[in-house]
């Protein structure tokens, strides 16, 4: 039997393909509202399916269900999905022909949402809206272009082809990844540039794909030191008075993974996890760290969730399975196209 309990702000991910009776626990107390799946959750389609069930048995509201499914690198689930390409080769479609370009956005998202949401899956975090700087490691051909128009209008269009198959959309990593070189999972980089710069290039993307309805945000494990001396998913600045107020902003603020070095700053998971809340994320990913997690919860225990109704919007939408349909279909042969 389901346990009635409101969603609380943390997301976490399974130790395995099943549950264990630790993810279970974990998974029920009251600061989790999501689950993030990787690539050590996934050994087969119905061995998802069944993990994703099982999740979903756990509680009411249900926990969300969620992945980085990008293509390229960052795809997780891979034997029995389509093999999605880069986000580097829309924009080169992009810049052959414009139109054919956004076709290929919107295909490739249609077909990962279909794909996810056949197997329980609610969303991806995607699409990355970094520019490509060529300075990036981390970054690189996840990347859609350089040029900020290029990227907002594909930007758009993913988010319009997502939620063409019923799902959501998070940009990531607000305000910009891409001219920072040091990786944010080793180290805490910093951009220098002036914070003009910064709006009128890397925030750009951002208030195209906002209109276009992206429900969801993720900052940047970054310093921008011209602005704020905390990563901007520990700045009230960036997360309140520039993607808030400026560019009006309405949806959910993840933060990105605390178990990362970019996170260090704020101190133990604990602490990063309060200061992240404190500059305006609505929930917070703790990942691949049981022990981390078990603090994180056991910190949270007593934090009211803010955001249920941005979190209820996260959920995918439509029950019937989109790879039987012709638009399914049709946008594998428009992947086709891409180089």
């Amino acid at each position: 039997m389901r346990k009635r309990l409101p969603l609380g702000p943390a997301v976490l991910d399974p130790v395995g393909f099943a549950l264990t009776q630790d993810d279970r626990r974990r998974l029920l107390h009251p600061a989790t509202g999501g689950v993030i799946l990787f690539a050590h959750n996934f050994q087969s389609c119905d061995q998802l399916a069944a993990l994703t069930a099982e999740v979903r048995a756990l509680r009411t509201p249900e926990l969300f269900i969620c992945v980085d499914h990008e293509g390229g690198r960052v795809q997780r689930f891979r034997e029995g999905f389509t093999v999605l390409p880069p986000m580097r080769t829309v924009g080169v479609a992009w810049e052959r022909d414009r139109d054919a370009g956004r076709r290929c956005a919107q295909a490739l998202a249609y077909v990962a949402a279909a794909e996810l949401a056949a197997h329980g899956v609610d969303f991806s975090f995607a699409p990355v809206l970094d520019l490509d700087y060529g300075a990036s490691s981390i970054i690189g051909d996840r990347a859609l272009h350089f040029d900020p128009n290029a990227v907002g209008a594909l930007a758009a269009e993913i988010v319009r082809g997502f939620a063409a198959a019923g799902m959501q959309a998070v940009g990531k990593h607000f305000p910009g990844h891409g001219f920072a070189a040091l990786d944010s999972h080793v180290g805490v980089p910093r951009d220098q540039r002036d914070v003009a710069i910064i709006m009128k290039k890397d925030v750009a993307p951002y208030r195209a794909a906002i209109q276009a309805g992206l429900a969801g945000i993720m900052p940047a494990h970054v310093i921008y030191p011209k602005a704020d001396a905390e990563p901007a998913g520990y700045s009230r600045y960036w997360l309140q008075e520039v993607l808030r107020g400026q560019l009006g902003f309405d949806g959910l603020i993840f933060s990105d993974d605390l178990s990362m070095e970019g996170a260090s700053t704020a101190g133990g998971i604990p602490e990063r996890a309060q200061a992240a809340l404190a500059a305006g994320c609505d929930m917070v990913l703790l990942c691949q760290n049981p022990e981390g997690q078990e603090r994180l919860l056991e910190s949270l225990a007593s934090t009211r969730f803010a955001a249920p109704q941005r979190a209820e919007r996260m959920r995918h939408h439509g029950g019937r399975d989109l790879r039987k349909s012709v638009a399914y279909r049709e946008a594998l042969l428009t992947l086709q196209q891409l180089p």
